[in-house]
């Protein structure tokens, strides 16, 4: 029995730390970013907010797992209600995304022109994936810009989550 386990947990060791096996977990992954809409925000004009995105592996502390992927697309964004929980996102008329890297350079990643009155508590977004985003993933400081028009006054501040989820390529060096 010890002769298969020690030989096990080697495969398991070397495999585990192969850039390839991590560009391939890291095929989708996301980013998100908490967006405030405050009080007093005029209706019928289009507004900014911005906020800092963060993944997991700035959670966590991995700083080098960009390093493992290339040709960045955007795959999806979504956008929830989250204080409060239940507001219906119908309160926009219009959204944009856009990815702001730690130069200032700017790409819009998602909109929606169209939003319905009673769209609920979350909104996906018509993704823009016809150029590849990875010079805002590998850089440090990605923030998330939103442009918004909202349909009426708010009568308290809002905060959105903006989930980006990114597909990706392995790179294997």
């Amino acid at each position: 029995m010890k002769k298969i386990i020690l030989p096990f947990i080697v495969l398991v060791v070397l495999i585990s730390g192969c850039a390839t096996v991590q560009s391939i977990i890291k095929s989708t992954f996301p980013y998100t970013a908490t967006l405030v809409i405050p009080t007093g925000t005029k209706s019928g004009v289009v507004q900014i907010t911005t906020s800092t995105a963060s993944s997991i592996d700035q959670i966590f502390g991995n700083q080098s797992g960009t390093d493992y992927i290339k040709e960045v697309r955007v795959a999806s964004v979504k956008l929830d209600a989250s204080n409060p929980s239940n507001q219906n996102l119908g309160m926009f008329k219009s959204v944009k995304v856009f990815l702001v890297n730690g130069s200032g350079a700017e790409v819009m990643v998602a909109s929606r022109n169209d939003v319905s009155e009673n769209i609920g508590n979350n909104l996906v977004l018509d993704i823009d994936n016809s150029r590849f985003v990875d010079e805002y993933i590998k850089g440090s400081n990605l923030r998330v810009r939103m442009e918004y028009t909202l349909r009426n006054s708010l009568t308290s501040d809002v905060s959105v989550r903006a989930a980006i989820n990114f597909s990706s390529s392995p790179n294997t060096k």
